[in-house]
């Protein structure tokens, strides 16, 4: 039985016209496009999206890169691969980020922090163990390869897992439970050549250039490497403006600075420049800088009685002076510039990136002026000093120490002078109650200010 078509009534033809005068009228909706989850899901495949168009450019240059022996396409293709490098990095980056949002329903806290600099890391190609091992395990223990076929497949897969690890503790995990088993397979394994058969393919972290090797430990290395890079993301994705958050930045980068250091000692002949004994020195003292960044930041958090606190101000003054003759070692000013001068030496500064020169340069001004302003206060704000000062690091670790007490007058015109000469020398103003003496500082009270920061005359 067909329906039949229903007349509208005169007035149904108004009725309608009037609603959609009027902006009533009912009309479907996107639900994907009107949730914050629909929004996010978007914008990953956007992401996935061009992902793959990086991949499809990267395997183009990079097979050029191989063909060609003109040396002037060869830079330029290398310049086109670290180009490529740097996208890729920061898509997946910001893919990592997409995915922590849509794991996490409640809003992130968002401190205002300086940024740290985070490692890349190095990419790899899929690799198939069950030959090469089949082979070895036959030639080596007379035994049928094809009854571990269960123990390779599982290796396989832990490998695969292992090149797009989560930038968590989970992914850390993944990466030490690979490296230990390449670990094991160096012990067990060992052939006269030092290689399993397999040629192990791997991508510059800063470059973006590929490089490859027979060698398991060119494998172990770039494992290694990476442990190190996803250390200094955790870092610099931690809240600093918490103590608990600047408490796991500074344990993240001391144990980047740590794998830096063991693959600098252990492993040489790298292929790749960012395993280069120089990158991975230049990486270690970027990190050790950063960690002890973290360390000033939770004493400025934790420093008592604010600007009126003489003592902690003289504190994070002396934590963040640079000073070759101050018996405070580790101090963040310094620790920058040694990673600046790093970055500034041949060969690295042709591979390192601009912006982190750049960085890295103006956080050693920046807390070089940062320990002449804490003095200043504490000469203009604080009451006279007391007569012992123990170092940052003792109080950090609360264990005893010997008193280092730097030379502070002790009368309030002194004191003045002092403080203006500390302010004159970070550019900062300082507030009314200096007086008009601090403006007729001289180069005098600047060399007393040099000498509370442990500089010397």
């Amino acid at each position: 039985m067909i329906p039949e078509e229903r007349q509208d009534s005169p007035g149904t033809g108004e009725e309608s016209t009037r609603l959609q005068a009027a902006g009533s009228v009912r009309k479907g909706c996107d639900i994907l496009a009107q949730t914050q989850r629909g929004r996010l899901q978007s914008r990953r495949a956007c992401i996935h999206q061009q992902i793959s168009k990086e991949l499809r450019m990267r395997t183009g240059a990079e097979n050029l890169y191989r063909a060609t022996s003109n040396t002037r396409v060869r830079e330029t293709v290398a310049l086109e691969l670290g180009y490529v490098n740097s996208s890729l990095q920061l898509l997946k980056e910001e893919l990592e980020e997409l995915d922590c949002s849509v794991d996490t329903d409640g809003p992130s806290s968002e401190g205002i922090t300086v940024p740290m600099i985070p490692l890349g890391l190095k990419e790899t190609k899929e690799l198939d163990w069950s030959t090469a091992l089949k082979e070895l395990i036959s030639g080596h223990f007379g035994e049928d390869g094809s009854s571990y076929d269960s123990e390779i497949r599982e290796l396989t897969d832990l490998r695969q897992a292992m090149r797009t690890p989560s930038r968590s503790e989970s992914g850390l995990e993944l990466l030490m439970a690979y490296y230990n088993q390449l670990c094991l397979l160096d012990a067990r394994f060992v052939t006269p050549t030092g290689s399993l058969g397999l040629l192990f393919h791997w991508y510059d972290s800063l470059t973006g250039v590929p490089a490859q090797q027979r060698a398991l430990a060119f494998e172990k290395g770039s494992v290694l490497f990476n442990i190190g890079a996803l250390h200094t993301q955790i870092g610099a994705r931690q809240d600093r403006s918490c103590p608990e958050g600047a408490g796991l930045a500074v344990e993240a980068f001391q144990k980047a600075a740590g794998a830096f250091s063991l693959l600098r000692e252990k492993f040489s002949r790298a292929p790749s420049p960012d395993m280069s004994p120089a990158s991975l020195a230049m990486l270690e003292q970027l990190m050790i800088a950063q960690a002890q960044e973290s360390v000033f930041e939770g004493l400025l958090l934790s420093a008592p009685g604010g600007p009126h606190d003489g003592s902690a101000q003289l504190r994070l003054a002396q934590e963040a002076a640079q000073s070759s003759h101050c018996p405070v070692h580790g101090q963040v000013a310094a620790e920058y510039e040694l990673a600046h001068r790093a970055m500034a030496q041949p060969p690295v500064r042709d591979y390192v990136p601009f912006a982190w020169t750049t960085l890295v340069n103006v956080k050693a001004e920046h807390f070089r002026a940062l320990a002449h302003y804490h003095v200043a206060t504490a000469l203009c704000d604080g009451p006279p000093a007391e007569a012992e000062l123990p170092v940052p690091e003792q109080v950090l670790l609360g264990a005893p120490a010997e008193p280092w007490c730097p030379a502070l007058p002790q009368e309030p015109e002194e004191r003045r002078k002092l403080g203006g000469g500390a302010a004159a020398a970070c550019r900062v103003p300082r507030p009314a109650q200096c007086g008009p003496a601090a403006g007729r500082a001289g180069p005098g009270a600047a060399a007393l200010a040099g000498q509370v920061l442990g500089a010397g005359p």
